[in-house]
């Protein structure tokens, strides 16, 4: 996490999940995170299982140059994205995990901007399948923030954080398989790296073409 928002975002989620695999939307109290509100969103599920921003922060908003509550965050990646994301998206839903992204926006001028993303787990009736917490930060803020909006991104970067699992012994690989060279997944502490095909035996579960290998959460 290189961006002070996207580390206070995680830090506040953290606690206030204590011994929960994630915290309840109703708990989060936006005055706590003041720093991190203008970077701060919350996704929610449409009609086409697809994710909508229901809030999105000023900073946020300014990288397109328009207000985003009630678009689709979804078809805000590359077509060729898709896939990955909804890799994620599901890693983040149904397994808890954080998924941390870095991508990068291109105007209609094809200035660029490097930007940082965390998606959080949140249940909200009981259910972490229709809401998300999460920060979008620009690495660094060029002169034409807020004017060139961004028409286009594609991922540079993933990995997944399984925050309980703190064991340096068992550190099997979560995601094995066909993933491009420019977009890696790890465990938390672990060294980014590109993924081997196969994980010590263990069993995969399929995402895509993608898989998660269970094991070393508890």
């Amino acid at each position: 996490m290189q961006n002070q928002s996207t580390k206070t975002l995680y830090d506040y989620w953290n606690s206030l999940r204590g011994s929960r695999s994630a915290p309840d939307r109703r708990d989060i109290d936006p005055t706590k995170i003041r720093g991190a509100l203008a970077n701060t969103f919350i996704l929610e599920l449409n009609d086409n299982r697809e994710f909508d921003f229901r809030l999105a922060g000023s900073h946020i908003c300014a990288a397109y140059a328009r207000e985003l509550k009630g678009r689709s965050f979804t078809r805000l990646w590359h077509p060729r994205d898709r896939d990955a994301m909804e890799t994620l998206v599901r890693a983040v839903t149904e397994d808890h995990a954080v998924a941390l992204i870095t991508f990068q926006g291109v105007t209609a001028l094809n200035t660029k901007l490097s930007v940082e993303t965390i998606l959080l787990p949140v249940r909200h009736n009981g259910s972490t399948q229709t809401r998300m917490l999460g920060a979008m930060t620009a690495m660094d803020e060029p002169y034409w923030f807020g004017s060139q909006p961004v028409v286009e991104q594609r991922i540079t970067g993933l990995r997944l954080i399984w925050p309980d699992d703190n064991s340096l012994a068992d550190m099997a690989r979560d995601i094995a398989a066909a993933v491009p060279q420019d977009v890696l997944f790890a465990r938390a502490n672990s060294p980014i790296e590109p993924m081997a095909a196969t994980v010590y035996g263990r069993q995969a579960r399929r995402y895509a073409h993608l898989a998660v290998i269970d094991g070393g959460r508890r």
